[in-house]
């Protein structure tokens, strides 16, 4: 009976020491970076879960199914309830209550006047509702009292296959009332519209990826053969956003580890309006997510970026599909932090479908748990927005002095050491910004602050310089001509001799 009883101790202290082993894992690990050798490092959380509505938290009747577009304006938010067809319009009345407004699964003014298969939904600052109506194959344009305005359809246009259908399943609307979408099977960019329904052409194809060796296969090989072969065709766009400036970021989930490895493949753009990538990417890692993909959990692969959303700050947010997690970058496209995973509890999602932004607040949308996640930023978070805003605004100092409570609480943060040095670049303080950038590697800024320096401690010396030189050239020939001197005057001596 005793050995029984020690034997179900040992079991119970093993299995407490195993659960606070996975509770620290987790603790550890659902914030990190990468470092300048690429190795993973762990701080403070930058947000925490506000709450989780579900259709019951949100006083909705029923439960949502397979939702997949979400849109956020002021303090309003809605979702495509896609597998019930109906949107949902929110409102997020205080810092954790969000009520149910409305359900919307009809208008007036068009047959037919129901939605099928809704995957987003844009609302604009003027007024108006745009939604991806997929299963009816149009866009549809509605004023918020749900009167129908126009509708987007399938363009008349040689590059469309007269037999393909028109399936828009993302869309984003500029300032100026021009959609740019993303439909099923059209791999030309994004589709744009203008304000008056117009199709006026294809926007930002992605480049064409291939090796020569399959080309040249290609070009040897019969016709059965070349048929069972990938084309060499630009790939498709998953999901857009437009930001704050009015550029146009795109992300797609068309890429592989070796490309990414290469640089060969680019998982998120950000697009002007001629179609070009003008997207910075100054950090020591490509704008990729993960930069390290181990196989663990029966999630393999890189990150696959499914939604953007980009803030007024210029920092913009990257959602991973396969594993859950939320990239935040600058404007310089440096890593800030990146959190989430895969699983059931809260800030953990079974496959996130879209993410969105109230001021720094972050909302992501899960279409098989069918719930929305509400992420607050922590004080460590808030600190990181704090100092990238007072950089922006112009004041070096007050910046400076955040990124230094930042590093108080994270010693391995780089990018605390890096906004220091900026801050103190931008003061004139060129030989401690050196000292900054040199701690991290930063080779770009830290030849900036010392071409400053050099040209400062050049300014400050000039007149030991030009001294230095003036001896340097202009005494060795006064010795030589007193020398030159001297020798003609005692060859004259000799001669009077």
């Amino acid at each position: 009976m005793k050995r029984l009883r020690r034997f179900s101790a040992l079991i119970i202290c093993m299995l407490l020491a195993l659960a606070s082993s996975m509770t620290v894992f987790a603790e550890e690990g659902y914030t990190y970076n990468y470092d300048y050798w690429g190795e993973i490092q762990y701080s403070p959380d930058a947000y925490s879960v506000q709450k989780v509505y579900t259709a019951a938290d949100m006083g909705l009747e029923g439960k949502l199914t397979n939702p997949q577009g979400l849109n956020v304006i002021g303090n309003m938010i809605y979702i495509c309830d896609t597998g019930n067809n109906r949107i949902i319009e929110l409102e997020r009345v205080d810092q954790d209550t969000i009520d149910v407004v409305r359900v919307i699964d009809s208008f007036q003014g068009a047959e037919p006047n129901t939605f099928s298969a809704p995957t987003d939904v844009d609302v604009t600052e003027d007024g108006y509702m745009f939604i991806c109506d997929s299963g009816n194959q149009r866009i549809l344009k509605l004023d918020l009292d749900l009167n129908f305005i126009m509708e987007f359809t399938k363009p008349q246009d040689s590059n469309f296959d007269p037999k393909q259908s028109f399936i828009p399943t993302k869309l984003s609307v500029d300032t100026a009332g021009r959609v740019y979408c993303i439909a099923t099977n059209v791999n030309q960019g994004l589709i744009k519209f203008e304000n008056d329904g117009e199709f006026s052409g294809f926007v930002g194809a992605t480049k064409v990826l291939f090796k020569w060796t399959d080309y040249i296969w290609k070009r040897l090989a019969t016709q059965e053969q070349r048929a069972q072969m990938v084309s060499f065709v630009p790939t498709e766009y998953d999901n857009l956003y437009i930001d704050p400036e009015g550029f146009v970021f795109v992300c797609t989930m068309n890429v592989n580890g070796t490309d990414l490895d290469s640089g060969d493949a680019v998982p998120i753009r950000r697009l002007n309006m001629l179609g070009n990538d003008i997207l910075i990417q100054n950090g020591e890692w490509n704008v990729i997510g993960d930069i390290i993909w181990e196989d663990a959990g029966g999630y393999n692969g890189p990150s696959l970026i499914v939604d953007i959303t980009a803030m007024e700050n210029k920092v913009y947010v990257a959602l991973d599909k396969v594993r859950g997690r939320l990239f935040a970058y600058d404007d310089q496209g440096r890593m800030l932090f990146a959190f989430g995973g895969a699983g059931n509890m809260d800030g953990y999602f079974r496959q996130p479908a879209a993410i969105e932004h109230m001021d720094h607040d972050l909302l992501v949308l899960d279409s098989v748990d069918a719930s929305l996640t509400l992420f607050t930023p922590t004080e460590y978070g808030s600190l990181i927005y704090q100092a990238i805003e007072q950089f922006q605004d112009g004041y070096y100092t007050e910046s400076g002095e955040s990124w230094q409570k930042v590093l108080d609480r994270n010693g391995n943060n780089d990018l605390a050491y890096i906004g220091i040095g900026r801050s103190l670049l931008r003061q004139g303080k060129y030989h401690e910004s050196m000292e900054y950038f040199k701690l991290k590697y930063d080779e770009d800024n830290y030849s900036k602050a010392f071409k400053q320096y050099r040209k400062e401690w050049v300014e400050d010396h000039i007149v030991v310089i030009f001294l230095i030189v003036f001896l340097v050239l202009c005494v060795p020939l006064a010795i030589g001509r007193v020398k030159k001197v001297k020798a003609e005057i005692d060859r004259a001596d000799i001669f009077k001799v």
